[in-house]
């Protein structure tokens, strides 16, 4: 159910978008969403469908990327790529530190859009 106000909050970033560049109609929203994030791409679009129901954004397709988990070292700072079943046991590759921070991994972002 937190896919709701997430949902709401990217329609209104598009409709704002959408009303400043005098859009008739969105067909598109190209979403990045981080792999720790727990949101649900079928629940967001059903959501978005349901919420965008009477606006320029209605019958708009979410194409969702799924972004990697990022982790920085906190020994060198090297950044790097972890799973999410690994971030128990992190080891930095670079110099085998155990501590690190997550620097990515739980975002959501509009990238792009496509109108007509």
């Amino acid at each position: 159910m937190h896919e709701l106000p997430v949902t709401e909050s990217i329609l209104k970033i598009v409709l704002k978008h959408a009303l400043m560049n005098n859009v008739k109609r969105v067909t598109a929203v190209y979403l990045q969403i981080g792999k720790l994030s727990d949101l649900e791409d079928e629940w967001i679009q059903r959501y978005f469908d349901y919420l965008s129901k009477d606006t320029v954004a209605q019958g708009a397709k979410l194409v969702i990327e799924r972004m990697p988990i990022m982790v920085q070292c906190s020994g060198c700072s090297t950044s790097y790529e972890a799973e999410a079943a690994k971030l128990g046991d992190l080891v930095c590759p670079d110099c085998g530190e155990k501590e690190g921070t997550l620097i990515s991994g739980r975002e959501y972002y509009i990238k792009d859009m496509e109108v007509q």
